[in-house]
């Protein structure tokens, strides 16, 4: 009877054992928000969302550039001009200021909403790859580091499978037939008035 519950025991034990190896215990971070910008189709998209913002940054611009302008000229004329035509200049300075600060608001939420509508959509079909990634390769736990409010305060390079899911991604993209534009940069907002 003892023999029987020792191999009873036994084999429970190696069963436990075999199934326990067969659980994923691995452990990954990525990051994220760059993953999604190095794929292909991350880079296509942004390019594409420079290209569509382009003109109104231009406008902008060349708006700041006339609000410059015409401080450089009250400037000038501190002296030379009189109240009437400083006070003219000052408050055609404020108005324009003001209209350009608006646009450029309205600039940036609207670039904001089409950058999130962008992630958003990648961002679904990396969460795929990055699904079967885990699947595959037996991992229990993939956490994103992108965000500084993450709270992994360390994570040793070699866990990191952020290069990993760009080339599985771009290999399986069906832009990934197509090729890609040559160094196209992450987007950048419109200016804001007075950047440099």
């Amino acid at each position: 009877m003892t023999a029987k519950v020792f191999l009873v025991t036994a084999l429970t034990c190696g069963l436990a054992s075999t199934l326990a190896a067969q659980q994923p215990t691995k452990v990954g971070i990525i990051h994220i928000q760059q993953a999604i910008i190095s794929t292909k189709d991350g880079q296509k998209a942004a390019a594409e969302l420079q290209q569509k913002f382009e003109p109104k940054r231009k406008e902008l611009e060349n708006k700041q550039n006339e609000i410059q302008a015409l401080q450089e000229q009250l400037r000038r004329g501190a002296n030379t001009l009189s109240e009437e035509a400083r006070q003219k200049l000052m408050r055609e300075i404020d108005a324009k200021t003001r209209a350009l600060n608006r646009e450029t608001e309205d600039a940036q939420a609207e670039f904001d909403q089409e950058q999130q509508k962008i992630l958003q959509e990648l961002g679904g079909r990396l969460m795929q790859v990055i699904d079967k990634y885990a699947r595959d390769n037996g991992y229990a736990l993939i956490l994103d580091v992108s965000s500084p409010q993450t709270p992994v305060l360390y994570a040793a390079n070699s866990i990191d499978i952020t290069q990993a899911i760009v080339e599985l991604y771009d290999k399986n993209a069906p832009s990934a037939q197509a090729p890609a534009t040559p160094s196209a940069k992450p987007a950048t907002p419109p200016k804001a008035p007075g950047a440099k």
